[in-house]
């Protein structure tokens, strides 16, 4: 069964963007290595991944991203701080192996 993605990328002076996809590490491969240089992304050197919730259908996912694009600026800032204080580069600890994506983060609700 494929999952699916909602994800937030920022850099050091912590702008944001929210995104969905069905291949999070061919995503975040695209934007942080093989960039549009007239995308946000890179306009912003958004290079890190600090925020994902994994949902099991694509209609869950979007409908999560589009609830977090609605939110203010710090609830989303509140809800990374939960899970990622330091706002460390999560892509690295997946491509590592020392963070997984596990069942619970499936469909998280904050």
């Amino acid at each position: 069964m494929k999952d699916y993605f909602v994800y937030i990328l920022s850099n050091n002076s912590q702008v944001l963007y929210i995104g969905v996809t069905g291949n999070l590490d061919g995503r975040l491969f695209g934007h942080i290595r093989e960039r549009d240089p007239s995308s946000f992304v890179a306009c912003y050197n958004l290079d890190r991944l600090v925020y994902f919730e994994r949902f099991p259908t694509a209609l869950e996912a979007i409908a999560r991203e589009k609830q977090l694009k609605a939110w203010n600026r710090e609830k989303k800032k509140k809800l990374m701080q939960r899970s990622n204080p330091m706002w460390r580069n999560l892509w690295d600890d997946l491509k590592s192996g020392t963070l997984e994506i596990k069942d619970e983060e499936k469909g998280r609700r904050n």
